[in-house]
Parts: C-alpha cells; sequence; structure tokens
C-alpha cells in the first residue's frame, strides 16, 4: 500500500503542466531522433545534458526519460521503411519488418511496433515500481565490499559484453578509469594526473566526455567514412492490423516481454541478445504457414516479439540505475551522469533522499507511454517526413549544439579543445571497433569503485581477506570469474566439437 501511495504522490508531482510538457517535448524529441538513422538515445540525452543543467532536476530528468523513450520507439519506424537501424536494438526489427514493408504491409509492422512497445513499456514500469523499492531496501544491507564487487562485476560485463572483443571492450574501460583519475585525490587532496593545467584540477566532465564520444564522434564519423548513401523508402500504408495480425502479435508481445525484461537487470548491458532470442523464440514457435514468411514476406511475430523485448529490457534498466548506482547501457550511462549533474548520486538511498524524484521519474515513465502510443500511431507519416532532411544539415546541428551546449557550461576555451579531442579519440574507437560505453561507465564508476575499496581495506585493516569473509562478495568474485571464464571455454569446447 505504501508503493501506492507514493506512486500517486508520483503522478501528483508528474502531472503538473510543466513536468507533463517536458515529458511531451522529451517523447517527441525522442521520436523523432528515433526516427533519424545513426542518431540513438545515448547521442541524444549526451547532446542535450548541457543544454537542461539549469532545469530543475525532476522536469529534467522526466524530459530525459521522455528521450530515452521515446527514441526506442522512433527506432523501429526507420528499421522497418529504410531497413536502416537507428540503434543495435532495432536491427532485428529490420530483419522481418523492412521484409512486410516491402510486401506492401508497413502500417501493420508499424502498428505491431508501437502497440508492442506500449504493452512492454507498462507492464516492465509496474514491475520497475514494485521491484525498485525492494532491491533498494536490500542493497541498504550491503557493506562496501559488496558494493566494490558489484562495480567489478559492471565493469567485466560490460566490458566482455559491449563490442566483439573482451580485449577491446577492457581497454575503452581502462581508459575511462584512466579519465575518472583525473583530479584532486577524494582523500589526500593531491592533484593527480592534471599535467599542471588548472582546468583539469576538478576532474574532467562527464557531461563533456558524454558529448564528445557520441554526439561529435557520431557527426564526424559519418562525415568521414560513411559517404553519401542513397536509402530507398517503403512506400507507407495505412498504420493499421487486421484482425489476423492482432491474434499473431499478441503471444508475441508477452513472450517479448517475458524474455526482455530479466536482461534489463542484469549488468551486463545492450538489449541486442533479448531482442535475437525473442526472434529465435519467435521463429520456432511459429505455426508451419506462418514460419514460411520469416525471411521472404515479413512476418509479424519477427517484429511484435523483439520490439517488445528491446522495450522491456530498455524500461527494467531503470532498477540497477536507481537502486545500485548502475548503468547496464550507453544511455543509462549518460543519465547517470545527468544525475551526478544535480549531486544526485543513485543507490540504495536514492528512494530516501530524493523520493520525490524517483517516483515522479517512474510515474512519467506511464504518463510517457501513453503520450508515445498517441505520438506514434497518428502521426507517423509526419515522422516519416524527417527521413528526407539532408545528412550534413543533420550533423552540422549536432555539431553546433554540442559546441554550444558544452561552453556554456563553465564559459571555457579549454572545455572545447577536450571536447573535440574526445570526439577525435571517439571516431579512432569506432573506426577500429572499440565499445565507447566502458569508457562511461570506468569513468562514472571509477571514482565510486576507487572509494568503496578504499572503505573495504580499512574495514579488513589492510587485508584484501574482506572480500572473502563476506558471503555475498563470495558469490559477485565467482560470477565476475564466469563471465570472464565461460566464453572461452564454450568457445573452445565448440571449436573442438567442429575439429572432431
Amino acid at each position: 500500500m505504501d508503493i501506492l501511495n507514493q506512486l500517486m504522490q508520483g503522478f501528483a508531482t508528474a502531472a503538473t503542466p510543466i513536468n507533463l510538457l517536458w515529458c511531451f517535448v522529451g517523447c517527441a524529441l525522442g521520436t523523432a531522433i528515433g526516427v533519424l538513422p545513426g542518431i540513438g538515445p545515448a547521442v541524444a540525452v549526451a547532446m542535450l545534458l548541457p543544454i537542461t543543467a539549469k532545469v530543475e532536476a525532476t522536469a529534467s530528468m522526466i524530459f530525459f526519460a521522455g528521450i530515452y523513450y521515446g527514441a526506442m520507439y522512433g527506432g523501429s519506424t526507420t528499421s522497418i521503411l529504410l531497413n536502416t537501424p537507428g540503434e543495435t536494438a532495432s536491427m532485428v526489427t529490420a530483419m522481418e519488418g523492412n521484409r512486410m514493408a516491402k510486401s506492401g504491409r508497413a502500417g501493420a509492422a508499424l502498428a505491431t511496433a508501437a502497440v508492442g512497445s506500449f504493452i512492454a513499456g507498462t507492464i516492465a514500469t509496474v514491475l520497475v515500481t514494485l521491484f525498485a523499492p525492494v532491491v533498494a531496501e536490500l542493497a541498504v544491507k550491503l557493506g562496501p565490499p559488496e558494493y566494490f564487487m558489484l562495480m567489478v562485476l559492471a565493469f567485466t560485463t560490460v566490458s566482455a559484453v559491449l563490442g566483439k572483443s573482451t580485449v577491446r571492450g577492457m581497454t575503452a574501460l581502462f581508459i575511462g578509469l584512466a579519465a575518472g583519475l583525473v583530479g584532486l585525490d577524494q582523500i589526500s587532496g593531491q592533484a593527480r594526473y592534471t599535467g599542471g593545467v588548472p582546468e583539469l584540477l576538478d576532474g574532467i566532465e562527464i557531461v563533456l566526455v558524454a558529448v564528445g564520444l557520441f554526439a561529435v564522434a557520431e557527426a564526424m564519423y559519418a562525415v568521414l567514412y560513411e559517404g553519401r548513401v542513397v536509402e530507398s523508402q517503403n512506400k507507407m500504408s495505412r498504420v493499421h492490423m487486421t484482425g489476423k495480425d492482432w491474434r499473431r502479435s499478441w503471444p508475441a508481445w508477452l513472450r517479448g516481454t517475458a524474455i526482455g525484461a530479466p536482461f534489463g537487470c542484469i549488468p551486463a548491458g545492450g538489449t541486442e541478445i533479448p531482442t535475437f532470442l525473442s526472434y529465435a523464440t519467435e521463429k520456432k514457435l511459429a505455426k508451419e504457414g506462418d514460419r514460411a514468411e520469416f525471411g521472404t514476406a515479413g512476418a509479424i511475430e519477427g517484429v511484435a516479439g523483439p520490439e517488445a523485448a528491446n522495450n522491456a529490457t530498455v524500461t527494467m534498466a531503470m532498477i540497477p540505475l536507481l537502486t545500485l548506482g548502475i548503468p547496464t547501457s550507453n544511455t543509462t550511462a549518460i543519465l547517470l551522469g545527468a544525475f551526478q549533474n544535480y549531486g544526485i548520486q543513485p543507490g540504495p538511498q536514492l528512494f530516501t533522499s530524493s523520493a520525490t524524484l524517483v517516483w515522479a521519474l517512474i510515474a512519467s515513465l506511464y504518463i510517457g507511454n501513453v503520450m508515445l502510443l498517441v505520438l506514434n500511431l497518428p502521426m507517423v507519416g509526419l515522422w516519416v517526413k524527417l527521413l528526407k532532411i539532408p545528412k550534413p544539415y543533420l550533423y552540422a546541428g549536432i555539431l553546433i549544439f554540442a559546441t554550444v551546449g558544452v561552453y556554456g557550461m563553465r564559459q571555457s576555451a579549454f572545455d572545447l579543445f577536450l571536447l573535440y579531442g574526445i570526439g577525435v579519440l571517439g571516431v579512432l574507437m569506432r573506426r577500429f571497433d572499440f565499445p565507447t560505453a566502458p569508457v562511461v561507465v570506468g569513468m562514472i564508476l571509477g571514482p565510486l569503485a576507487e572509494a568503496q575499496l578504499r572503505n573495504a581495506m580499512s574495514i579488513g585493516e589492510g587485508s584484501a581477506m574482506v572480500f572473502l569473509q563476506r558471503p555475498v562478495s563470495v558469490i559477485l568474485i565467482v560470477v565476475v570469474l564466469a563471465v570472464l571464464i565461460l566464453p572461452r571455454l564454450a568457445k573452445r569446447w565448440s571449436a573442438r566439437r567442429l575439429a572432431a
């Protein structure tokens, strides 16, 4: 009953005219950004972080949540009509959705994606409402050794899972950890790795790194390497579903939600695994006649399931972000940076120290979900028109937004040099297939992990055995080792079987 009362108070805060306006603007902007190929929610949130610095914290978080949701919704439109996924989450949707569009069923594909996203998002938001406070209560009982091992788990999984190579993932993580060490030491107050530059005494701004790595690098990479690609757009049909489409879609929506929800809570990052799992499940469970449509005319289940899995994963990622302060994706890492910008540290104490903000944010997820359904179904024709914006204007706009936003933070020319230096690093990382998420995760969680390690060592009086004396810490060590060792054993095992 207490959760219901707090949620009602959250609705009272989120439903104020100014917060509703921020939610609507975030959803509309997120959808528009999701529709544009190549610009995902991480780029959008990173680009707009500096601009909202003067906005009240609750309104700002509601705005970013709207962008986060909207971009995930919008990504399906460009995947279905252009076969150009704006985000990796939409790759699977493109496989069947684009084939449906080529068969003249673009409207049905867009409708099942929008309704599936709404249903999965709503179910997942209910789960966040019910379980986030419980996780927060349990997390309060954890001490520094457990928190340090939790952060090591986040480092390991994000580095090992995101990107094709664990070595590249770890390299990206160490770049982030090194950037997090720049500035004054938390305990001794001594300057570290500043190179005598006064602007670096306060450390490198996470907002600046996020904008440089995502927004600036995205624009520069597109200009340098992607060139002028002419995409053919499939014809739009009326956005509606037949009775047969509904019958085939609703079990896929529920299965997709069930597959996606647990993955959002795991600090392994990414919607790729649940969406591919959902697609494989739908293909396996499809009736004989419907199965023939997979990979040919386009099967509606192949759009409905992965879209539901995608949105369930995205929403459930709020649980580890709010309760443990651990981001599980690019976008949640940047959202964590947004929280820290306001001096708010997500974690178990957040539900007591900033209860109004948290419950308003959760309530805004319900409101945003309804807004997005209203925005997506009737206005899909308008979103499609955004695809006609010439790429040079689009990327020039991103660079202007990023430059003005970062300069506005401290009015420092040094910040602009640093921004474009980080942008060049982001381009090189994309060029040589290094994942960028571990850099942000390492930079945000690195200083926190350092503080928890020092506290843990103080508790153990200088002995590292403190990590083996606590059951939860030992379990986390085993999980970290499993994440690092099991994939290699599985690879060797499959290679031996192939050789045999």
